[in-house]
C-alpha cells in the first residue's frame, strides 16, 4: 500500500482466486481497518482479500563444514520426464510385432507390451485384481483387465 487511506469502495490490488492472478479489486468489506473482502474488477468474483506476497530473494546455501567445494544446485526432474525416460528404456527392449492388443477382458502380466487403441504402445508395470498399471509415453494409466 502506498500511504493512501483505504475504505469500502476503494481499489486495491489483490490475488484473485478465480483468475489466479493479481488484478485490481474493489474493497467491499473492512474489518478493524484491514481489507477483508474484495470484488475482482476483471471477473466480478467476490472473495477474501489476498495481498500479493512479496518476492523473496533466494538465500545462498552454506557449504557443509569442512567442505571446500561450492554447493551445486540439485537438478530435480519432473515426474513426467522420468516416466518418459523409463518408458523409452522399457519400450526399446520390446518387439512391437509381439505387442498384445489391449482388451478389457484380456489377461496380462508384468512386462507385457500392450498396443492400446488410444494411448499407443505401453508396458505393464504392475498387476492387481482386475486392473493393470501400464506405462505409456504420455504417463501411467490404470486399466481394467480380467
Amino acid at each position: 500500500m502506498t500511504g493512501r487511506i483505504l475504505a469500502a469502495g476503494s481499489e486495491i490490488e489483490s490475488m484473485c482466486t478465480r483468475c489466479k492472478a493479481v488484478y485490481n479489486h474493489t474493497i467491499i468489506a473492512m474489518v478493524g481497518g484491514r481489507v477483508a473482502r474484495v470484488k475482482c474488477n476483471t471477473c466480478g468474483s467476490e472473495h477474501n482479500h489476498r495481498a500479493e506476497k512479496p518476492k523473496e530473494d533466494p538465500k545462498p546455501r552454506r557449504a557443509a563444514s569442512g567442505s571446500t567445494a561450492s554447493p551445486r544446485p540439485k537438478v530435480k526432474k519432473d515426474a513426467g520426464e522420468s516416466e518418459r525416460e523409463e518408458w523409452e528404456r522399457l519400450f526399446h527392449t520390446k518387439d512391437t510385432g509381439r505387442a498384445i492388443p489391449y482388451d478389457m477382458e484380456g489377461s496380462f502380466k508384468v512386462e507385457d507390451l500392450l498396443d492400446h487403441p488410444v494411448f499407443g504402445f505401453g508396458v505393464v508395470c504392475s498387476r492387481q485384481q482386475g486392473k493393470i498399471e501400464v506405462l505409456f509415453n504420455i504417463g501411467r494409466k490404470l486399466l481394467r483387465c480380467k
